[in-house]
């Protein structure tokens, strides 16, 4: 198997929270390196006003994509390595408490969110007047936080060891990381602050609502499950021609499959149906039917 097969391979094979982190990194790969073409041609590269959400609401109308793409577009190092870090930690310990499918909702409908945040706010406050028509916003923080504020409100009491502090509670962290985003609405970074802010409002309503007995992204759980389905490789039917065989051989093998269902079913008894190698599973499985 060659690298790229095992890319392939550990996308299809790995969790939602190994496909965002690809997809997150080969979309900044792919921008970067194309990027390196447009730079050496002397040219304008389009590719981020096209993949980033706009503040400007007739800009966005014609770009609805960008609520969307925006969430998944990162141009600096630094700026996708604390991302794709913050999202590796806290997926990770979000796993433990709570299924991929709602990691996934929770991502995508924070980003969602945290967008319109900073759109509506770029279109509210007298102060960004001046900015609307060139503002631009673009990677996962929005999404990462909707994540961890939701395990903060599932999982409030959940020691994180940090360096040099040691362990802390979720709920800690989830507030002072939403106060630092109120404090740096003021500050050189004021749309991603506010998409911050809607990202860990999302967080906070999706749990509360999942505490009720309604998960609010139920239909988006349920379209991605059928896009991995959709694109997942169908099994080859493979068709197989055996020999007829004589009464006496099959008696034999009859009477020997038996012998082999008395051994299963005997360590059944005596060490339970979780004892049974793979092997023997199928064979149960098949003999049974």
């Amino acid at each position: 198997m060659n690298f790229w097969d095992e890319i392939k391979e550990s996308f299809r094979e790995g969790s939602a929270l190994t496909r965002l982190i690809y997809i997150n990194l080969g979309v900044f790969l792919l921008i970067r390196i194309v990027n390196v073409f447009y730079f050496l041609a002397g040219a304008h590269f389009p590719f981020l006003d096209w993949l980033a959400l706009p503040s400007d609401f007739n800009l966005l109308i014609s770009r609805p994509w960008t609520l969307i793409t925006y969430m998944f577009l990162h141009f600096d190092f630094l700026h996708i390595l604390f991302n794709l870090l913050w999202l590796y930690w806290m997926g990770q310990i979000f796993l433990g408490y709570l299924d991929q499918g709602k990691l996934v909702a929770i991502y995508l409908l924070g980003g969602i969110l945290g967008g319109l945040f900073y759109v509506l706010g770029y279109n509210s406050f007298p102060v960004f007047a001046g900015m609307v028509a060139d503002s631009r916003l673009l990677g996962a923080s929005a999404s990462v936080i909707a994540v961890i504020t939701a395990l903060a409100m599932h999982a409030p009491n959940h020691n994180i060891h940090l360096m040099f502090i040691g362990p802390v509670k979720m709920k800690y962290i989830a507030l002072f990381s939403v106060l630092m985003y109120v404090i740096g609405i003021s500050s050189s970074n004021a749309g991603g602050n506010l998409a911050h802010l809607g990202g860990a409002a999302w967080g906070v309503i999706y749990v509360l609502q999942l505490r009720r007995g309604i998960d609010p992204a139920k239909g988006v759980s349920w379209m991605m499950n059928s896009l991995k389905k959709l694109f997942s490789p169908k099994p080859k039917v493979k068709v197989t021609y055996r020999k007829p065989v004589n009464d006496i051989e099959y008696n034999r093998k009859k009477n020997q499959d038996q012998v082999r269902m008395n051994e299963i079913l005997e360590k059944i008894s005596k060490s339970g149906y979780g004892s049974l190698t793979k092997e023997e599973k199928e064979i149960l499985f098949r003999m049974g039917n």
